[in-house]
């Protein structure tokens, strides 16, 4: 029973720390994108956000996962 809850935590540990660093990361680079070409600030905004929804994906599988991996406590 402790190494399976053990290792829910650390998935999704993981997944959240990989998933915040990422979005951090895709953030960062569009405002300064959005800063130097505000004329093309709606495409970057629509790509920023896409690609920030993808990258949650894995966050949502990471769970899906805890969640299995908790119900055979």
């Amino acid at each position: 029973m402790g190494i399976i809850a053990i290792s829910v935590a650390i998935v999704m540990g993981m997944a959240a720390l990989g998933v915040g660093i990422g979005q951090g990361f895709v953030a960062s680079n569009a405002l300064q994108g959005m800063s130097r070409q505000p004329e093309i600030s709606g495409k970057i905004m629509t790509t920023m956000i896409v690609g920030m929804a993808i990258m949650e994906t894995a966050l949502v599988f990471a769970f899906v996962i805890a969640i299995l991996l908790f119900g055979k406590l």
